[in-house]
């Protein structure tokens, strides 16, 4: 009977660990492998260069459109990715943080330049006229739309929020949600990486 009783207990102990390491090796954002939008841009960065998605092959690439006047998601987005990159520690380097902004009249490469940097050194903000931003969106499925209240502060832009994450190979492999935890950010970028 102790016999029976050790191998139950052996077992459940067994099925417990496997069930936590599954867990560990899931993504906490979303699993979109295969995904055949999204598949790249060109666009200039806030220094004047023409990049490109394969440009930064060999790096994990978070790619978040948004722009400089947004009062919450974009500030906070950014804020959470750059601590997401802090707990990677020495792997941080394999990151890449994009921000394309969706208000090309605003976001001039000087503003992105003194925008972008700000939450980390190592973002870069990306940029274009107006229609190959709308180009660009249209083909990673972001919403976006101009609300103008008339008011002294100017308009503001109404946009889906959440970041895409590349492989290192350029393949399109995870949407993280607008408000998920540094933590799960940082997990995530680590199972790809």
């Amino acid at each position: 009977m102790r016999k029976i009783l050790l191998v139950v207990l052996c077992a459940v102990c067994i099925a417990c660990g496997s069930k936590q390491e599954s867990a560990e090796s899931r993504f906490v954002g979303t699993d979109v492998t295969g995904a055949t939008f999204g598949e790249g841009f060109r666009l200039t960065d806030h220094h004047g260069q023409v990049r490109e998605l394969s440009d930064f092959h060999g790096k994990l690439v978070a790619l978040f459109f948004g722009y400089t006047h947004c009062p919450d998601v974009c500030p906070t987005t950014m804020d959470d990715l750059a601590k997401a990159l802090k707990l990677l520690g020495n792997r941080r380097s394999q990151v890449q943080v994009l921000f394309v902004t969706l208000d090309p009249e605003r976001d001039s490469g000087e503003v992105l330049a003194k925008y972008v940097p700000s939450f980390d050194q190592s973002f870069i903000g990306l940029r274009g006229d107006p229609a190959t931003i709308e180009r660009t969106a249209k083909s990673f499925k972001v919403f976006y739309q101009k609300q103008d209240f008339g008011s002294r502060s100017g308009y503001t832009i109404d946009h889906s929020g959440g970041v895409y994450v590349f492989d290192k190979k350029g393949t399109l492999r995870l949407f993280l949600s607008h408000g998920q935890k540094p933590q799960d950010i940082a997990h995530d970028l680590a199972l790809i990486l």
